[in-house]
């Protein structure tokens, strides 16, 4: 049974009908005093709830209910229902234990996707996909097991996700696979890195533009949002987008509508929102500097990547997977010692020191001698850079890609544990074309 709590007898009669269309058992009540009575009744599958009450102009009345329908059905999901202007009590009950929520007036297909996801993720029975994309995940240690178990749960519904994770853990390799064994497999799967787009240039990378809308807008372009329609988009840092850029964002997602720079008509989108970050985005709204709506737009479903440290029984599976066909074999020795390195840089600085051994030992059986010598200091701290058979410039440049990495590529942060300014660590950037992240702090 689908429990609707609304004091608008219109709004009640018409969810009512949309709900009793797709097959849906539907109770509706205008009230808090009917909505306890009717949860104690008989525990509902969902419920959804208006969060604006005539009787209070403040909210409290609609967190109160929230908080007294969750102990008294604390596994059924609930959808809250607020007004754009009210997006703050919607997020205050999120933290009260709300599954989502959706703005008035809304669109009837996002919200019955959002019905089924809610539903679909609290059946006890959900089926295991078809698992394409997971050859792509190596490894067999408990903590990757409980990602691919997350993926295969929350894959087949519509809910957005957050991958969290350092740096070279495999967050795009988690989110194709999240896309190959949705629905959606067979649209588009777009990735956008919001960390290497610049406020200005948001609006036009995201949502298009038509010709004339700026100089050099030669002609008219699609955004990645108008790329990605029916399929998924996969937004990488997206930690790092600047706060306008958040309000914008957010604004797509919760109206599923968006306009080409220079256009000035609204266009329907109907994407699967993936979004990934090695930042904290809890420690960033508590600091304001993500928006708390935005992240609970985002963040309904999280999965967590494990750093490569975690799973050290992987590793000499990645090796293996890494050198396959190169008719080279690590010896056991060998892969005792990587297994043991800290790897701060994770599978992509493992995949990158094992190529670079391939390379210059040659085929055959690569012994611990060999990544000695072609790895050179990659011991207590995890550096990789090599002794000898590389240029200075080479060895430059290696050394602030490593720099980079330890720091989150925050290059205030790299530029002190260099010991060169700023200025200077930007020009080898620049000259070696290595990025990073501007950020001061």
């Amino acid at each position: 049974m689908i429990l609707i709590v609304d004091d608008d007898e219109a709004i009640r009669a018409s969810l009512a009908f949309m709900l009793k269309r797709a097959g849906m058992d539907v109770l509706t009540v205008s009230g808090p005093e009917e909505a306890v009575a009717a949860v104690r009744r008989q525990e509902p599958e969902l419920i959804l709830m208006d969060m604006n009450y005539s009787l209070t102009t403040t909210g409290e009345e609609g967190l109160e209910l929230l908080q007294k329908v969750k102990i008294l059905a604390p596994s059924a999901p609930v959808i809250l229902m607020t007004a754009w202007g009210s997006i703050s009590l919607a997020v205050e009950g999120m933290r009260f234990g709300a599954f989502d929520f959706i703005t008035k007036p809304w669109d009837n297909l996002a919200l019955m996707d959002r019905i089924h996801t809610a539903l679909h993720l609290n059946s006890p029975q959900v089926k295991t996909p078809s698992e394409a994309g997971f050859d792509k995940i190596i490894g067999r240690s408990q903590g990757l097991r409980e990602v691919l178990d997350a993926v295969s749960r929350v894959a087949p519904t519509g809910a957005s996700v957050l991958i969290t994770g350092e740096s070279g853990t495999g967050k795009e390799l988690i989110a194709e696979a999240i896309h190959l064994n949705s629905p959606r497999a067979s649209e588009p799967f777009v990735k956008v890195n919001l960390g290497g787009i610049s406020p200005s240039l948001f609006d036009s990378e995201m949502f298009g533009h038509k010709k004339g809308a700026f100089t050099d807008a030669w002609t008219d372009r699609k955004g990645r949002f108008e790329l990605a329609d029916k399929g998924t988009i996969f937004m990488d840092e997206i930690g790092e987008l600047d706060p306008v850029c958040q309000v914008k964002l957010l604004r797509v997602l919760q109206d599923r509508t968006y306009e080409r720079l220079g256009e000035g008509i609204p266009r329907k989108t109907d994407v699967r929102v993936v979004s990934a970050t090695n930042r904290n985005l809890g420690d960033m709204v508590k600091e304001g500097l993500f928006r708390e709506d935005l992240y609970y737009r985002l963040n309904l479903i999280p999965i967590h990547l494990p750093a490569l440290r975690e799973r050290r029984e992987d590793i000499p599976l990645l090796v293996r997977y890494f050198t396959d066909n190169s008719g080279s074999v690590f010896s056991e020795e060998a892969m005792d010692y990587l297994s043991r390195l800290p790897w701060p840089g994770n599978i992509r600085e493992l995949k990158n020191a094992v190529e670079r051994v391939l390379i210059l030992a040659g085929k055959g059986i690569i012994g611990k001698e060999d990544v000695l010598r072609y790895m050179g200091h990659a011991c207590e701290h995890g550096a990789t850079v090599p002794d000898e058979g590389f240029t200075l410039e080479e060895l430059e440049r290696q050394r602030i890609a490593r720099a980079l990495s330890d720091c989150n590529g925050n290059v205030t942060r790299a530029a002190a544990a260099l010991g060169i300014t700023r200025a200077s660590l930007y020009r080898r950037m620049e000259k070696y074309r290595i990025g990073g992240k501007p950020n001061a702090e």
